[in-house]
């Protein structure tokens, strides 16, 4: 547990990275549901409150989920469209912890009576569950 920077600390900032897990089990289909997601348009600069739906099946590692909470919050002072921070999240997050497929779901509440979901995916297809 030396590479984990996050959980058990008393101070919580955002931060750029997430702490990983080692991982050594058979393959696995792990879902992460953060209903309180923020972010900024960046137009308006007024706030975007939605979903984010992180599914993966690690290879060698797992998210540690407060590092997960804190690299979310950075969101929460940035502007960008959601379908934008979507597929930036999933690239983040794919890079990071190198999983065999992962896929990012983004489903934010309506503005001006639309409701926008966005989902980017990320690696080897054939892992996908059904």
């Amino acid at each position: 547990m030396d590479g984990l920077h996050h959980l058990g600390k008393l101070s919580s900032q955002p931060t750029d990275k997430v702490d990983l897990i080692e991982w050594s089990g058979r393959p696995a289909t792990v879902r992460l549901e953060c209903s309180e997601f923020t972010s900024l348009c960046p137009v308006t600069g007024q706030p975007d409150f939605g979903q984010m739906v992180i599914e993966y099946v690690p290879e060698r590692f797992l998210v540690e989920t407060k590092s997960l909470k804190l690299y979310l919050w950075k969101y929460r002072n940035e502007p960008g469209f959601n379908e934008s921070l979507v597929d930036r999240i999933a690239s983040d997050l794919f890079e990071q912890i190198r999983p065999l497929w992962l896929r990012v779901t983004g489903q934010f509440n309506p503005r001006g009576g639309i409701r926008v979901t966005a989902t980017a995916e990320r690696g080897d297809a054939r892992h996908r569950p059904s």
